[in-house]
Formats: C-alpha cells, structure tokens, sequence
C-alpha cells in the first residue's frame, strides 16, 4: 500500500490549518462577509487540485494561496459585471425602436430590475444565449446538459424575464377634472 495519497492529505491539511485564518480575513475585506468561507473554499479546491503546484515552503505557499483567493474574488466580480451587462445588452436589442431616449432609459431600467428578480438559473441561461452568444449545442455543453434540455431552460428563463416585464407598475392615468363626465369646464 502506498504512503503517497496519506502524504499528499497530509500536506493539505497542514496547509489548511496554517493559513485558513488568514485567507478568511483577506477574502472579507474584499467580498461581502458571507461570501468570504465560500471563497476560501474554491481557493483550497484549486489548492487541492493543484498541489503540486503549491510551493514547499509555507511562506511561499501562503502567497500562492493569497493569489488563488485574490482569482477567485476576481473570477467573481467578473461575473457580477457580465450578469449586469445581460440586461442593458438585452435592453439596447428591445428598445431599438423607441422613439425617445426617457422611454428608452425606461426600458433599460425596467429590464435591468427583471433581471435582478430572475434566478441564477434564469439569468445563466439567458446570458449564454444573448451575450456569449452560444447556439444550444454549445451552452448546453457548459451546463453539462442536453440540448434539449438547454433549450427549455431557455424557454422558461425567457418566459420569466417576460413575465416579470409584464408585472411592472405602469403608471396611473388621471383624468383632468374639468375633462370628467358632467363635470362643468
């Protein structure tokens, strides 16, 4: 029986409990608290897949630890800003014809909140569709799914997105007094 995988977990789990603290209150200071552990976590995934790759030195280690969270933060934020550049891609297709820019401003926002109610599920798979521009094959690739079952995906999330544009307040028309029924001018 070999040694090899108990010294490899070995070798983890001194480095975990060398620098967990540490990469915890780093990562807080850069992402939402909540997001911190999970961050962390995806830093020790790539850190155990890697190993290899990790310096023998703990100094060193900890750096290239630090480097791996600072990624993944980054990796995170990315992906923020391409979720939030989904609505005002989808905005700017819809609202070509508008004839002012208020409505078109309108539009933009409106479809910008939708988005925001959508769920992550929704919104990855609109965003594979409309800004990676992926045909169904393609996507459903990289959710590791069928096509088939990439496009009723799409099919829902498309619905979703125009259920929730449909269940935007519109504004109250009100009817100028004097202009009322039997009301004298």
């Amino acid at each position: 029986m070999s040694k090899q995988p108990d010294e490899r977990a070995e070798r983890f789990v001194a480095l975990y409990e060398a620098t967990y603290a540490d990469l915890v209150r780093f990562a807080q200071r850069r992402v939402p608290e909540v997001q911190a552990e999970d961050t962390v976590a995806e830093a020790f995934l790539a850190a155990w897949r890697r190993l290899d790759a990790v310096p023998a030195q703990l100094p060193q280690a900890r750096a290239w630890l630090f480097g791996i969270v600072r990624n993944t933060i980054l990796n995170s934020h990315r992906g923020a800003r391409r979720q939030q550049a989904v609505a005002v891609r989808l905005a700017e297709v819809t609202t070509t014809s508008l004839p002012d820019d208020a409505e078109l401003v309108a539009r933009q926002v409106d479809l910008a909140r939708a988005w925001e109610r959508l769920s992550a599920v929704h919104q990855e798979a609109l965003a594979l569709a409309v800004i990676d521009d992926l045909p169904s094959r393609e996507a459903a690739a990289v959710l590791g799914i069928t096509s088939v079952a990439y496009r009723l995906r799409l099919s829902r999330a498309r619905n979703a997105l125009r259920g929730q544009l449909d269940h935007r307040p519109t504004p109250a028309r009100v009817t100028p007094v004097h202009l009322k029924e039997g009301h004298p001018s």
